[in-house]
């Protein structure tokens, strides 16, 4: 019997230097939902999430992520999971409902081997999706620019990815999807999941702690075409896309917040059940993996900043 463990990926936390700029993107161009701010930090979701955020802005001097956040809905598996965590040699730190955000639960974190600071999240802030629960229509009628309804995975960088795939699989209990194979036989890219879908995290070989993109969700490829139209209209540069994933069989549009973190509105992919087998690509294939169409993948692309 498969456990509950973590349900999918919560949040993020992204550092940019000026917050005032980097939330009138996040609001305006993507479209997310504000749903608190201050003077250091901005707290946004996208519309149809009913928890309180799904992306923290942080001001700092540099960009890039501070930490990412799963989703626990048990407070028993949280336990569980933290033992698990720290039976694999990891320090674990607990934190009460509101010490870590505006609206957080009882959250457990600790340094991933993959160098990255992970939260076990349960109990975060429920504040609802805008619609009445009885009757509601379709969406919300004020949505503004790209307006994701919710995230949805998240491109991490680090040396050692078969070491960090091992821990999220044998620790975490996250399933391996599909894998792209240097010709030696070490993991290049993991994608794994918790939610039934083609990825939740993926990993790229790359520095410890690096991070690629943070991705939210969007319901068909036009919604692609009007992200790119939207990105186009409002001066932000396009990385890639709209374009095919040959690995997750979805299709995606890259493009970059005012600060130089990278994000994706992504949709498509597949179910993936526990007992379903991952699928490999070899390393002569990365680059149909990456981009189906083009076929190829820039060192640029691959980087872990713009």
């Amino acid at each position: 019997m498969t456990s509950v463990g973590i349900l999918r990926l919560s949040h993020a936390t992204v550092r940019v230097p000026d917050l005032e700029l980097a939330l009138a993107y996040y609001a305006e161009v993507v479209g997310l939902v504000v749903t608190d701010q201050g003077a250091e930090r901005a707290y946004l979701k996208g519309w149809d999430e009913h928890q309180h955020h799904s992306l923290i802005l942080r001001k700092a001097p540099t960009y890039g992520l501070d930490n990412l956040a799963f989703k626990v809905v048990v407070r028993s598996e949280l336990d569980r999971l933290a033992a698990r965590v720290a039976a694999a040699g990891l320090a674990v730190e607990w934190f009460e409902p509101g010490e870590l955000a505006e609206g957080s639960g009882t959250t457990v974190r600790f340094l991933a081997p993959s160098g990255h600071i992970v939260d076990l999240e349960y109990g975060m802030a429920q504040v609802g999706n805008g619609l009445p629960l009885i009757n509601p229509p379709p969406a919300p009628d004020h949505l503004v620019g790209i307006h994701p309804p919710r995230i949805d995975h998240i491109f991490l960088l680090c040396e050692d990815v078969d070491a960090a795939t091992r821990f999220f699989q044998d620790v975490l209990e996250f399933r391996l999807t599909e894998q792209i194979l240097a010709d030696d036989g070490h993991q290049l890219t993991t994608f794994l999941e918790r939610s039934h879908t083609a990825h939740d995290l993926a990993f790229l070989t790359g520095p410890d702690g690096g991070f690629h993109h943070l991705a939210y969700w969007v319901d068909e490829w036009n919604d692609l075409r009007t992200a790119a139209d939207v990105c186009t209209y409002h001066g932000v540069p396009i990385d890639a896309g709209p374009t095919r994933h040959g690995a997750t069989r979805g299709c995606g549009l890259y493009f970059f917040d005012p600060a130089g973190n990278r994000n994706e509105v992504y949709t498509g992919g597949y179910q993936f059940d526990p007992d379903d087998e991952p699928t490999t690509w070899t390393e002569a294939e990365m680059g149909r993996a990456i981009f189906s169409y083009r076929g190829q993948v820039d060192q640029r692309f691959m980087s872990v900043h713009s």
